[in-house]
């Protein structure tokens, strides 16, 4: 048995987190904060990063405008403001895509480069110390190194992210998703059920990331219900620990092909990116159970529920409703091939066996 397990990031977890530790934010004297078009405000997140940088005495510009999908182009604008800014750290806010987002410009703000440049994953200079406040539980990017952006030349979505890359703190207060509609709140706490599901799924998981994904998908299947009625006020606090707990296990492991089948739906038809890997999951399952039996009956007990109940729950709430034609198959079958989620699997991913999972998507 060989595996390793590197987790560089301070977390901090709790309501009232931020107020409580204000201290912890000032990696610096001059911070760089990149968050979405409104998350911040509206969470209540970045007020509170602003008067907690402002008694740390830390000088402080605002870059809100990231996007639900962050395109390459802008994180590397924002890199370029930050580093006229003369920024010493970054300070992100937001759900998946301005942490993610927040990555790239941390990246971009410390070396002179190319927006392509930045998935060679080698930065001569290092990268910015990030700072990352969730305002959503989904893709538990506060505490991974992956940044997941939307990249046109390959009409797909692309990563990056190397051991530089993880927050230097992620601070996580469920108060900060308290605002979230019901629809945000589905998706993306399917987004961190699948991250614990892929992670038992992928070939790189190990003893130490199965105990962190049995515990979350306990808890998570003990939520599903409610999840399902609607009733998800009660669910805030421990959907941000399912979540967190997800990052800190696809750090080590990655995802699986569920992502890479799930990024086309979203890149070519706009549909969330939880939402959309839980269109897939029933095709993923299935070829799953061909390859990979006793991984998949692991995620599944882990869960509490059987099989065909899995089914049942995605295909009522998730119905597939993008069925791609040849010439999609073809090109998602591409993309795909060449995705790092794919490799991870541990099933045949040549094109023309994923033209044939694909095609089940019909």
């Amino acid at each position: 048995m060989e595996f390793n397990y590197y987790l560089p990031t301070r977390i901090v977890f709790g309501r009232g987190a931020l107020e409580k530790n204000a201290a912890t934010i000032a990696l610096g004297k001059r911070a760089f904060i990149v968050t979405g078009k409104s998350s911040g405000r509206v969470s209540g997140a970045l007020g509170d990063a602003i008067e907690a940088l402002e008694k740390c005495g830390a000088e402080y510009d605002v870059f809100e405008g990231i996007g639900n999908n962050p395109e390459l182009e802008q994180c590397y604008d924002a890199g370029t403001a930050a580093r006229r800014f003369k920024a010493d750290f970054i300070v992100g806010i937001g759900g998946g895509s301005p942490l993610d987002a927040s990555k790239a410009v941390a990246a971009f703000a410390a070396n002179d480069m190319t927006p392509d440049d930045i998935f060679k994953n080698t930065f001569e200079n290092g990268v910015l110390p990030i700072f990352a406040i969730p305002t959503t539980s989904g893709t538990g990017s506060e505490v991974t190194p992956w940044s997941v952006m939307t990249y046109h030349k390959m009409r797909t979505k692309r990563s990056f992210g190397c051991t530089l890359t993880f927050p230097r703190v992620a601070l996580l207060d469920p108060k900060y998703t308290d605002s979230l509609p019901l629809d945000v709140t589905r998706s993306t706490s399917m987004d961190a059920f699948e991250h614990c599901f892929e992670s038992v799924i992928s070939k790189k998981a190990s003893p130490f990331t199965d105990a962190g994904n049995f515990y979350a998908l306990g808890e998570f299947g003990r939520l599903m219900k409610q999840l399902e009625d609607g009733e998800v006020d009660s669910l805030r606090d421990m959907m941000m620990l399912i979540s967190m707990i997800g990052g800190t296990t696809i750090a080590h492991t990655g995802t699986t092909l569920m992502h890479a089948m799930g990024y086309p739906l979203t890149y070519f038809h706009g549909i969330p990116h939880g939402t959309a890997n839980a269109m897939v999951m029933p095709v993923y399952m299935k070829v799953v159970r061909r390859f990979k039996p006793e991984r998949l009956n692991a995620a599944l007990s882990a869960l509490g529920m059987s099989y065909g109940e899995l089914e049942a729950y995605l295909m009522r709430n998730y119905p597939l409703t993008v069925h791609p034609d040849d010439a999609d198959v073809d090109l998602w079958a591409e993309q795909a091939a060449v995705q790092g989620a794919t490799l991870n699997t541990g099933i045949p991913c040549d094109k023309e066996s994923l033209k044939e999972i694909f095609a089940m998507l019909k």
